[in-house]
């Protein structure tokens, strides 16, 4: 009998800590690969939080260059980038006056990723609200080649003679 009720407690314990977790916004949803094209251009499913949606896909939208620059693509289809652009130990840092300004809202990082709203009136599998605000998956579409240009011609990624 006490066996059993142990048991029972830890059971309950155990999911009242996945409830928690589900609706936690600390909780990290992994980017993943949806496609590559022929010009280096990937395709990707990111996760966003915030306030609102739009607070919402404005974070996930950063989330997909950030995964590019820094931490690179592990999930989803093949093809995408496994490594990240900056290999560089500490890149973030090293040259955090530069990545400050490159992701302020509304500024430089988003020429090089885009979104197409097609949900806009229907509601979303990939939604989910809290008390704390609204996660929101997103599709888009990050554009590595001239990311990589800008990069190179601000001297924060160093080219290799050949």
């Amino acid at each position: 009998m006490k066996k059993l009720i142990l048991t029972c407690i830890a059971t309950l314990m155990l999911v009242g800590i996945r409830a928690q977790v589900a609706l936690s916004p600390r909780v990290e949803f992994e980017t993943q690969c949806l496609g590559v094209e022929e010009d280096g251009t990937q395709t990707l499913r990111v996760w966003g939080f915030g306030k609102n949606r739009k607070d919402a896909v404005e974070q996930a939208m950063k989330t997909a260059v950030y995964d590019i620059l820094f931490k690179g693509i592990n999930s989803g289809m093949n093809g995408c980038s496994i490594r990240p652009m900056l290999t560089e130990v500490n890149a973030r840092e090293r040259h955090a006056d530069y990545f400050n300004k490159f992701f302020a809202d509304g500024d430089r990082f988003r020429k090089y990723v885009t979104f197409r709203d097609e949900k806009k009136k229907r509601k979303s599998r990939e939604h989910t609200e809290s008390r704390l605000g609204t996660r929101w998956s997103i599709v888009v579409t990050v554009k590595c080649p001239q990311l990589r240009q800008r990069l190179v011609k601000d001297k924060i990624i160093q080219t290799t003679p050949e």
